[in-house]
């Protein structure tokens, strides 16, 4: 065999890995989905969209399980080189941050349920916003992880501070209700929604951390 090709065995990693790579940019589209769905079940006051979440979810949480299998059985048997343990070390901890962000799209769909009874609140149009960011983010994580853009990756943390300055101003608004009649729940469900787009957006922000560690081998 010519000394410049590739050993069979190579081949056959790179084919598995390719097909890990696909797994991972579907699990993001679902997740993407399931967000979209979150915010109209918020914002639109759509029933339908919240009740089709879970079914999401289920497969989300199937795949996540797959990669996760499939990214250790990679590890494991086919020797790979520390280029290649980089990527799936990264994969194994960014679908992990895609999996809560599913999950965080599905706690908003059930939130959107028990809101569903009372009059809109003064301050979902500010929180829809805020919601729009979170989302981009997750878009733009996505792009930079399907085009291994660091640069990309990297940017996404001056995109987070927004939305953590969204978060800062709700919540200090949110507190400061004053002669509440009636029921405190929707006040609290609200605080539950904004502090969850929050932690989604932290989760992007790490997916973009991620891609910038598979490319440049530099963690932060």
């Amino acid at each position: 065999m010519n000394s410049s090709q590739p050993y069979p065995e190579r081949i056959q990693f790179e084919r598995r890995l390719r097909r890990l790579e696909r797994d991972v940019l579907r699990m993001g589209a679902l997740v993407e989905q399931s967000f979209r769905l979150s915010h109209q079940s918020l914002f639109d006051r759509n029933l339908t969209a919240a009740q089709t979440i879970p079914v999401l979810d289920k497969q989300i949480d199937q795949l996540y399980r797959q990669i996760e299998l499939d990214c250790a059985t990679l590890m494991t048997l086919q020797a790979p080189v520390a280029k290649d343990m980089r990527l799936l070390s990264a994969y194994m901890q960014l679908v992990r941050d895609l999996e809560r962000i599913g999950d965080y799209a599905k706690d908003l769909a059930e939130i959107a349920i028990k809101l569903f009874p009372y009059p809109p609140s003064p301050y979902l149009p500010e929180i829809a916003v805020m919601s729009h960011q979170a989302q981009a983010m997750l878009a733009m994580s996505l792009v930079a992880l399907a085009d291994l853009d660091e640069v990309a990756g990297r940017q996404l943390k001056q995109e987070d501070d927004t939305v953590d300055t969204a978060y800062e101003t709700l919540y200090q608004h949110l507190a400061g209700q004053r002669d509440i009649k009636g029921v405190v729940e929707p006040i609290l469900l609200l605080g539950l929604i904004i502090r969850y787009l929050e932690r989604m957006a932290d989760h992007a922000t790490n997916i973009g951390q991620r891609v910038a560690y598979i490319v440049t081998g530099h963690r932060g």
